[in-house]
């Protein structure tokens, strides 16, 4: 049994995903006849034992909108986690925000949801700049990356104090070949980043299933789950769902 007090993030955009299926050139985003509201499923989720709310704001506003934020940053109890892409508009939104946490993300238009981790290497002056400013204002920031050593080790020298490990990889092989390589792939990324003085959260792709695995991850903090959360609810209710998910982590 896993003894450590790892924490839960849920994510709501996919909640934002539904009602935009129906309400994109509606003039309300919530209330009257819109639905559902993802905001509502994060202060129920709140009350079934979640840890944090992390929501992503894109910049084709194709899910979550600006004014869902707003409306969780002044309701919610907990966290509010903000998944952003390293763009102007978005930093200053952030900075004007002051979420609890920023979460930097990679953004492709033509993907249904975030499929792969921050390219820090690549884009190492522009993601220092972004987590410099964060950090002046007191808005700490993680990294959704790869479980790469040159990805960590990038990420620890631009002085972010959090990372979270991409596990897409690891949760598309896991009925599959490659789920042993991949797990351990996360397992040394873990090591890694603990030892650079990174905090460890992980992400994507995490279920009701493979989650007995990933929490046997060396050092793990926080996991961000929305995906499996949200599919549960349709059958047993938002807290039903984040309860059963809780008990995983324990």
């Amino acid at each position: 049994m896993n003894t450590r007090n790892i924490l839960l993030g849920v994510n709501v955009d996919h909640v934002a995903t539904v009602r935009q299926a129906r309400y994109r050139a509606h003039p309300l985003d919530h209330g009257d006849e819109v639905e559902p509201d993802c905001v509502a499923f994060a202060l129920a989720s709140e009350t079934a034992g979640a840890d944090g709310i992390t929501m992503h704001l894109r910049e084709d506003r194709r899910h979550v909108q600006e004014s869902d934020v707003r409306r969780a940053h002044a309701q919610i109890k907990t966290r509010l986690n903000l998944e952003m892409a390293c763009t102007s508009a978005m930093v200053d939104y952030a900075l004007q925000l002051k979420p609890h946490s920023v979460c930097l993300v990679p953004e492709g238009r033509d993907e249904i949801t975030t499929e792969g981790g921050l390219n820090v290497v690549g884009q190492k002056a522009r993601v220092g700049e972004v987590i410099a400013a964060m950090t002046a204002a007191g808005i700490k920031t993680s990294l959704f990356i790869d479980p790469h050593p040159a990805e960590i080790e990038t990420s620890a020298e631009l002085g972010a104090p959090w990372i979270e490990l991409h596990t897409g990889a690891y949760a598309n092989a896991y009925f599959h070949e490659g789920r042993i390589r991949e797990f351990e792939t996360l397992r040394k990324g873990a090591e890694l980043a603990h030892s650079l003085g990174l905090r460890v959260n992980a992400g994507h792709g995490i279920n009701y299933t493979n989650i007995a695995e990933v929490v046997t991850l060396p050092h793990l903090h926080e996991l961000n789950i929305g995906h499996s959360i949200i599919s549960r609810s349709l059958f047993v209710g938002v807290e039903q769902a984040v309860r059963e998910m809780k008990a995983c982590l324990r």
